[in-house]
């Protein structure tokens, strides 16, 4: 082949999710959606499984194309954006910074804009944020310039840390120093770790210590963590449950009642479905 190789797939980066990771663990150095179909773009051919077909193209600058195609999103009181488009947010509005990068998009996705749009609901000042599977860190981006006095950031791939740190550098946050995963907010401070739900991964002091928890993940995930959930939230405390398919909320609203949640309220958004509710 010469020219550029693209490997085309039906659907969109939100209905291929589950196949993202195995195109960059591929090689792709980029995606983009065009015309109801997924292209990954690599610089050498790749051993696929999947059901896209390889296409040769003329030479051509995509990602100046693909950045031509990102706009600013509102998602409450934020507007999530990338750094190149940050004078387009509105002076109301609060500028949550996200570039593409490597396995990771800009944030725009219906999940992650549900789950920003519940957090910018809360007054968050004074409280402490776990997020519970926070990849490149959007939400707890989030939670930390939404006012918030401690957030946690948490994931256990070691690979959404440099992610995360970038994001955080690039919405101005300062590192503490010789602590590049800590950073000083205006409400304290946002820390980053490679971790779970584990005791000791959270310094543990035998009480639940959170006043919000927020978690994008599988339904499937929500299902297995909820006791954990419930085991590090203060009572009557806010519960922020996203990345849920509209065919699995069963599980999930049964995970919640199983462990004694209340107020349980769910928002769509199309075939993804965000729930809060409280702990008792």
């Amino acid at each position: 082949m010469s020219g550029m190789l693209v490997y085309v797939l039906p659907g969109t980066l939100e209905t291929r999710e589950a196949d993202l990771d195995t195109l960059w663990e591929a090689g792709a150095t980029g995606l983009e959606e065009r015309a109801g179909m997924l292209r990954a773009y690599f610089d050498t051919p790749a051993d696929l499984t999947l059901d896209g077909e390889w296409t040769d193209e003329p030479d051509q600058d995509w990602q100046a194309d693909w950045k031509k195609g990102l706009t600013p999103v509102t998602a409450g009181r934020f507007t999530i954006t990338p750094s190149w488009l940050a004078d387009e947010v509105p002076p109301s509005q609060i500028p949550l910074l996200i570039d593409p990068g490597m396995a990771f998009g800009t944030g725009h996705h219906a999940t992650t804009r549900l789950a920003v749009e519940a957090l910018g609901q809360l007054d968050l000042a004074g409280r402490r944020v776990l997020d519970v599977g926070s990849g490149s860190g959007v939400l707890a981006l989030a939670a930390a310039l939404g006012g918030a006095e401690r957030v946690l950031g948490l994931d256990i791939d070691p690979v959404t840390l440099p992610a995360a740190i970038e994001n955080a550098q690039l919405n101005g946050l300062k590192a503490f120093p010789g602590t590049p995963a800590r950073f000083e907010t205006l409400g304290g401070s946002l820390s980053f770790a490679v971790g779970s739900l584990d005791p000791d991964d959270l310094d543990d002091t035998g009480e639940p210590e959170y006043d919000v928890l927020v978690a994008n993940l599988f339904a499937e995930l929500h299902d297995l963590l909820a006791g954990a959930y419930r085991a590090v939230l203060r009572p009557d405390s806010p519960l922020i449950l996203t990345g849920i398919l509209q065919d699995r909320l069963p599980l999930v609203r049964a995970a919640l009642a199983r462990e004694s949640f209340t107020q349980v309220s769910e928002t769509l958004d199309g075939e993804w479905v965000l729930i809060t509710a409280r702990s008792s």
